[in-house]
């Protein structure tokens, strides 16, 4: 088959990948995966990102804070942050969002510096990697409230309802999807939805080295870019598409959303 395929979010700046990201890279290629972003979460990782992109032609980097990491957050890391951005590699900002399932940050400073990074990235004309978890509708309260008509952005490892999923699409993102598609129980909710998601407005992402996707759950613990291929092949199945077509139109999407020409 001829098809290239974009994973649109990983992680193999992660310390897992030290002592093989070169072959992680090459099977990446190996498996038609022909572009990678490396979504930073702190200054550090967003540094490492970046550096990782600028020696390999098949990676591009975001920078951002996660909403983990807010605690930890200050004017000074954003400005390292927008430094970072004048890269040539540089597509997106963040991952940036609110995540209140764990709490490792407060309520109050993740939702002062995800408006903060909302603005920077604005000003940067920049598209945004948005995380989301257990929000209770303040996510979308404060991108309603900040909603420049012109903001790009996905919304990474979509799991939510189908009220959120129209309210995504109403306000013009795109839709990433991982390999918890793949999985029967746990992915039951997220397959039953993805027909309601324009294929125009999907990515497919492995979130790596996070969410690996059947069937490599069976055998490896870490995922990698290689094994968004079953994400993809799980999307195919569910639109009864060919993989030539299906693949074309995600790739298209995803290059437009980070402005790779």
């Amino acid at each position: 088959m001829e098809f290239k395929l974009f994973d649109s979010h990983c992680h193999i700046d992660d310390k897992s990948f030290d002592k093989d990201r070169q072959s992680v890279i090459e099977n990446a290629m190996a498996s038609n995966v022909c572009a990678m972003m490396i979504v930073s979460i702190t200054e550090e990782t967003a540094k490492q990102a970046v550096k990782i992109a600028d020696h390999y032609p098949q990676c591009y980097a975001s920078v951002g804070i996660h909403p983990h990491d807010t605690k930890m957050c200050s004017e000074n890391n954003l400005s390292v942050l927008i430094e970072l951005s004048q890269h040539q590699k540089v597509k997106a900002w963040g991952e940036t969002g609110l995540d209140f399932n764990r709490m490792y940050s407060k309520q109050s400073i993740q939702e002062k510096w995800f408006i903060r990074q909302l603005e920077i990235a604005e000003n940067l004309s920049f598209p945004l990697i948005f995380h989301e978890r257990d929000s209770k509708g303040r996510f979308l309260d404060i991108l309603k409230s900040y909603d420049p008509l012109e903001r790009k952005g996905v919304v990474h490892c979509f799991s939510g309802s189908k009220k959120e999923l129209r309210a995504y699409l109403d306000l013009n993102y795109e839709i990433g999807i991982t390999g918890i598609i793949t999985q029967q129980k746990r992915g039951e909710d997220l397959r039953s939805l993805v027909n309601y998601i324009p294929k125009e407005r999907i990515l497919i992402e492995t979130d790596a080295p996070y969410l690996t996707p059947m069937p490599e759950k069976k055998q490896f613990r870490r995922n990698e870019p290689a094994f968004v291929r079953s994400t993809f092949f799980k999307l195919c199945d569910i639109f009864q598409d060919e993989p030539e077509k299906l693949a074309q139109t995600i790739w298209t999407t995803t290059c437009r959303l980070y402005n790779i020409g």
